[in-house]
């Protein structure tokens, strides 16, 4: 079967794989707006490179996740200079401001009273009136330290979504424990799925009946790909794969073998990334998947 061209699986699935190709037109020059509007033939990749800055900044200057699927007539915008000043924050107290802050008030006492001359008797002697008596010495305040510095606590979990009543029935793709969940940061990065460790040659699996959208090799992290339409607006994406046994255009039922499990792109060992998307926006895939004993 013949790859259909990049025109018709634009029209067939409003999508825009960010993959380089060999043999495109001849390089474009840099681009020097703030923003740019996506032409035919541009890959997010050569964007990047033509305004020369890192593709995970521009997915994340735009709001567009990895693997970084774009449009033709999306307007994107160029990252703000990595030499951009940032508010620092202003120090914390020293020992020796806090212990000063802390000194007790001196105590201030009353001067000494003598009798007034009405206190002694024509005789000379002492009156039988006691004296007045001394006032008591008044007692320091406590002077309260400053609050210590308190860490800022961690951002709150986003709440889970309820699952689509309309999406497809999922099965997992794979055997494996779970050991990268949705949202997890990995190398500095939100996962937009789950990885599954696996062993080398398990079967990778469809999840669900529908067709295949691409399948070949995205360069930047996820190395052997596949992406599956299932109607609707909902997607998944297999990386990390080893050997494919599928090709686009091929209708595949659910449960159906779709490659190997390997290890290509970033993982460092057999490692399956599963992804669930609508309408090209992330979900965790653990609330389409049945719980497992």
């Amino acid at each position: 079967m013949k790859r259909p061209a990049a025109a018709i699986l634009l029209g067939a699935a409003a999508l825009l794989i960010a993959v380089p190709l060999a043999g495109q037109a001849p390089a474009r020059g840099p681009i020097v707006a703030w923003s740019y509007t996506v032409q035919p033939g541009d890959t997010f990749a050569d964007i990047a490179r033509r305004w020369g800055v890192d593709m995970a900044e521009l997915g994340e200057a735009n709001g567009i996740p990895s693997p970084y699927v774009i449009r033709i007539g999306q307007v994107l915008k160029r990252p703000d200079p990595k030499g951009a000043p940032r508010p620092v924050a202003a120090p914390a107290p020293g020992p020796a401001a806090r212990t000063s802050a802390a000194a007790p008030t001196p105590i201030r006492t009353q001067p000494s009273q003598t009798l007034p001359p009405s206190a002694t008797s024509s005789s000379g002697a002492p009156s039988s009136a006691a004296p007045p008596a001394t006032p008591p010495a008044e007692t320091p305040k406590a002077v309260p330290r400053p609050a210590p510095t308190l860490r800022p606590p961690p951002p709150p979990r986003p709440p889970l979504v309820p699952r689509d009543s309309d999406a497809p029935a999922m099965q997992w793709p794979t055997e494996g424990a779970v050991v990268t969940r949705f949202g997890e940061r990995v190398a500095g990065i939100p996962s937009n799925g789950i990885d599954l460790s696996a062993h080398y040659g398990t079967k990778v699996r469809a999840a669900a009946a529908g067709t295949v959208l691409y399948a070949g090799k995205e360069p930047e992290r996820f190395g052997q790909l596949i992406l599956i339409d299932h109607g609707g607006g909902w997607i998944t994406a297999y990386a990390y794969l080893g050997t494919m046994t599928v090709k686009e255009g091929d209708k595949v039922a659910a449960r159906e073998r779709i490659a190997l499990v390997g290890k290509s792109g970033e993982a460092v060992r057999p490692t399956v990334h599963f992804e669930v998307r609508r309408n090209n926006v992330p979900r965790d895939p653990e609330l389409f998947l049945p719980p497992r004993l």
